[in-house]
């Protein structure tokens, strides 16, 4: 039935989940692979809206492993049967103009999804008990694979200019993939070079 999530690792982060009282979702890679059919890796994105590092915790002492806490970057990282489980809190960013790092808030999925670089990457499954394994797809994400294209979630100039690693991502992505990457893009690209 749901067999986008059919590791066991899912079903597990459901039940807590539900028991404590938290949204759970899959993000990134993981679903953009799924979509596409692409061979599974063994490494999955969670984001938690409230605190991925405490999830995890709460995680790592259910399973009995080991949890790899980074708190600069607000992530925590467990392995569980040969799969790397990555979790994030959802957040907002903002970015001054002056610098590379960003202002972090605590945030919703929507929040997150925003923030994301591409709207392949901001694709997610719930893994919430009310809709598990349902697809959050609000920046038409399928569309774009389908139509085989690397757009911004956000306008593309606040997306490169927010962070210039993520222009790098978009020809990578459009190689590996062949997708195209959108005219908008292209353009905030070429406007946000010196950035």
């Amino acid at each position: 039935m749901y067999d986008n999530l059919q590791h066991p690792i899912f079903s597990i982060i459901k039940e807590l989940a539900e028991t404590t009282n938290t949204e759970c979702y899959v993000i990134g890679g993981y679903v953009r692979d799924y979509i596409m059919k692409r061979p599974f890796k063994n490494d999955v994105d969670i984001v938690v809206v409230g605190s991925g590092i405490e999830f995890a915790t709460l995680l790592g002492d259910r399973l009995h492993t080991k949890v790899a806490v980074y708190k600069n970057f607000g992530t925590a990282m467990l392995v569980y049967e040969g799969l790397n489980v990555e979790f994030v809190g959802a957040r907002r960013e903002s970015y001054r103009a002056n610098s590379r790092k960003p202002i972090v808030e605590d945030g919703t999925l929507s929040d997150d999804q925003n923030r994301r670089d591409f709207t392949i990457n901001a694709m997610a499954f719930s893994l919430n008990k009310a809709d598990y394994g349902t697809l959050v797809d609000p920046f038409d994400g399928v569309q774009d694979l389908e139509q085989r294209v690397i757009r911004t979630p956000l306008d593309p100039i606040e997306t490169f200019s927010d962070d210039p690693l993520r222009m790098m991502r978009a020809i990578r992505f459009a190689t590996q993939l062949n997708f195209k990457i959108t005219i908008d893009a292209i353009k905030a690209i070429s406007d946000t070079k010196e950035r």
